[in-house]
């Protein structure tokens, strides 16, 4: 079986989840006999060095059956190129390749439009989408949070979207609810790593029975061996991800803030990650300025270090210098890889009360919750894991192994083969996900979109 894998960057370019278990996928399906699979990765014009005159898909760092998608010219609204020479390499490296499955987990920097182009040039081709969030519903960096007071929003309308884009008439979300709808038609099976999604996709229009949920999973990075036990203070605390706005380090920051106004500084932050750039101007400004000025303290009263970017294979060596993983993430999360990857070494996490934190957490048996974005409600909740004599080892204990990576491939293999064995829902896809008609359509799409 040839299998496509279509992304958004290589995790080795910009580290984030999606671009993380595509290539996991990616390397599961390398080692699975029978299957010959394909990476085709995106980028953008920020990675200047490894565009090239001319060159629109392009090999990368010469690894066999792993290439570049030199994006162009892209329109964010509707999520598509102008550059039409891009759609006709697209094409023939579709020909060139002649999968029997393409597999997307994004349409961002490639284009919604490249969905119905696949369906187009491979008619009996197997089409699987993997919704890593909810783009396709919010225009909002698809995070489902209200750009005016950055509450969470539970659904999209055309009036409430507005709000979020005061220069945007109403008509003009309808206008792209069309847009998207039409394009998600070419696909045959949507996965999403967790369920509490296929509720927010049902609401919008998408039908239950082209939804099934598969895991994510990752291999194993502790190499075999679980960390020890921590010391006996267990009072080190790790943040681990993206310094971008929706990720919620500012919330850590702010908490910090509140318990050293209440004198309690019986503990330590290392905050593991990059991406500072991607932040807004205003989140990024406050980072920064926290950040000197933590630096700016004499050695042993600073609380807070910034340990930077870190590769996979250092999860072991960062992991070690923590007790427990904090993810105060502001969005409702849709997987959290960094849970799976924190309970990899026995650590508990603490993460916000919302979305796929809420759904994998068990508030008391495994982790701990706290109130999403609530500054103060993590302060005690830092406070409690640093007091609260045998809390870490009865949280530790109770840690289940987080999924692995042969159950994501199993998953997305009955996916890819249309297996029957389940219903929809579970980790494999039932006989209600059936191959879909793709006739050509005759519906009229918004001028402006075509």
């Amino acid at each position: 079986m040839r299998v496509l894998l279509i992304g958004v960057f290589h995790p080795e370019i910009v580290r984030g989840g999606a671009q993380q278990v595509c290539y996991e996928l990616f390397e599961a399906l390398q080692a699975t006999p029978g299957i010959e699979p394909t990476l085709l990765a995106a980028i953008d014009p920020s990675c200047e060095s490894l565009y090239k005159s001319g060159a629109r898909i392009t090999g990368f760092d010469g690894r066999p059956n792993e290439f570049l998608y030199l994006s162009r010219e892209y329109d964010y609204w509707w999520h598509k190129s102008g550059n039409r020479l891009l759609h006709e390499s697209f094409v023939e490296f579709l020909q060139l390749v002649q999968p029997e499955v393409v597999h997307f987990h994004h349409f961002m920097l490639l284009g919604l439009d490249l969905l119905t182009l696949t369906r187009r040039t491979l008619p009996n081709v197997r089409i699987v989408f993997t919704l890593h969030e909810f783009l396709g519903i919010c225009a909002a960096d698809g995070h489902m949070l209200r750009r005016n007071d950055r509450s969470l929003c539970r659904h999209a309308s055309q009036v409430r979207c507005s709000q979020c884009f005061p220069g945007r008439r109403p008509e003009e979300f309808f206008m792209r609810e069309m847009w998207v709808k039409r394009h998600f038609e070419a696909v045959d099976v949507f996965t999403t790593p967790s369920r509490f999604m296929i509720e927010h996709y049902v609401d919008w229009g998408l039908e239950r029975d082209r939804i099934v949920h598969v895991t994510n999973g990752q291999r194993d990075y502790t190499g075999g061996h679980r960390l020890p036990a921590s010391r006996g203070r267990h009072n080190r605390f790790g943040f681990f991800g993206q310094l971008v706005d929706d990720k919620g380090v500012w919330v850590l920051i702010e908490a910090v803030r509140q318990l050293r106004s209440e004198g309690f500084t019986d503990f330590v932050v290392e905050i593991n990650g990059g991406n500072l750039q991607y932040a807004s101007e205003a989140r990024r400004a406050e980072i920064e300025a926290f950040q000197k000025e933590e630096e700016a303290l004499p050695f042993e009263e600073r609380r807070v270090f910034f340990l930077g970017s870190y590769a996979v294979d250092q999860l072991r060596q960062r992991m070690g210098r923590v007790d427990w993983c904090v993810v105060p993430s502001v969005w409702y999360e849709t997987f959290a890889l960094v849970i799976s990857e924190a309970w990899m070494f026995g650590r508990p996490v603490i993460g916000s009360d919302v979305g796929a934190m809420a759904e994998r957490i068990h508030h008391d048996k495994d982790g701990l919750l706290f109130g999403v974005g609530d500054s103060r409600a993590l302060a005690e909740t830092i406070r409690r894991a640093c007091t609260e004599k045998g809390l870490w080892e009865r949280l530790s204990g109770g840690i289940q192994a987080p999924p692995p990576r042969e159950a994501m491939l199993e998953g997305m293999l009955d996916v890819y083969r249309d297996s029957a064995s389940v219903q929809p829902g579970s980790t494999a896809v039932s006989s209600a996900v059936r191959p879909r008609s793709h006739r050509p359509r005759t519906a009229a799409m918004p001028e402006e979109a075509k």
